[in-house]
């Protein structure tokens, strides 16, 4: 999530590492609204470290905006994400905004979802406009990007789709890309075609192979399957030998960080809950980099 802190016409830092260093220190942890998550935050995350809860059409909204109120209440900056497609009507949409204001929650990450079926609201952009018509409160509004594309949705459609909601929001998060290129690439066609926009990487935390088996698990038989044909790219990685380290895909993408010609500015890190071996793992790259 690219924030307060940042912002598309922020100056670069000067250097590949000064860059990539700033992108870390500020860098957004995702969290999916398991029953264990509030603890493993508690114990494991610093206040600073700003987080995204997670979605599922399986057990809806209720369980994100919960934990994203707690969180907030406990002193951190907790972004809910919003699926458009499981907000049913205006009223809903009052009742979930008015809930986050009284929060004083003031980020949030705003997708279509997946639901077969939606409300009055089937994808992100009319979740926004209608969001800017109530005039909801938040300072930050985040949507995704798509490096290596949409399964479901043609590259020109999501171009344009990515236009039209350029004026609601404040950054961009993408989707995992394991191809430092691919990221960089885009990143720059996205500035190219004018959506002047901060945009935060998605990138994998330090996940072992078993904890992705658990948290598959645990997201429940049809919500599994959902997500495992989402990442099968990223399962094959984990599972082939010695597994996957994120630090090669770190060490390609800072160069871009210096670079003029994208607005990469920041990290966002799907934690998978994983939350102890990832912050051990971006502080030994701050220290690296310090």
């Amino acid at each position: 999530m690219t924030n307060s802190r940042a912002s598309s016409s922020a100056p670069r830092p000067r250097t590949a590492k000064q860059a990539v260093a700033t992108a870390l220190r500020a860098a957004t942890y995702e969290i999916l609204p398991l029953k264990s998550a509030e603890e493993k935050v508690l114990a494991h995350v610093p206040k600073d470290v700003e987080l995204t809860v997670t979605t599922t059409e399986a057990k809806g909204l209720a369980p994100t905006i919960d934990l994203a109120v707690k969180l907030g209440e406990a002193g951190y900056r907790a972004a809910p994400h919003l699926a458009a497609r499981q907000v049913r009507d205006r009223a809903h949409l009052i009742d979930l905004v008015t809930r986050l204001r009284e929060a004083s929650v003031d980020s949030v990450f705003v997708i279509g979802g997946d639901a077969a079926e939606s409300g009055e609201y089937p994808d992100a952009l009319t979740l926004l406009e209608a969001m800017k018509e109530i005039g909801h409160p938040f300072s930050t509004v985040g949507i995704g990007g798509y490096p290596e594309g949409h399964g479901k949705i043609a590259d020109d459609l999501i171009e344009q789709a990515m236009k039209d909601k350029a004026p609601y929001v404040t950054q961009i998060i993408s989707q995992l890309c394991f191809d430092g290129d691919t990221t960089i690439e885009w990143a720059r066609e996205v500035a190219g075609n004018g959506v002047d926009l901060p945009i935060r990487v998605g990138i994998p935390g330090a996940i072992s192979r078993q904890k992705l088996i658990r948290v598959s698990a645990g997201l429940g038989l049809g919500q599994s399957a959902k997500f495992l044909s989402k990442q099968q790219n990223m399962f094959w990685r984990f599972f082939r030998p010695g597994g996957y380290n994120p630090n090669k895909l770190i060490e390609r993408l800072t160069p871009a960080f210096a670079q003029q010609d994208n607005n990469l500015q920041g990290f966002h890190v799907y934690t998978f809950n994983d939350l102890d071996s990832t912050e051990a793992w971006r502080q030994r790259w701050l220290a690296k980099l310090s």
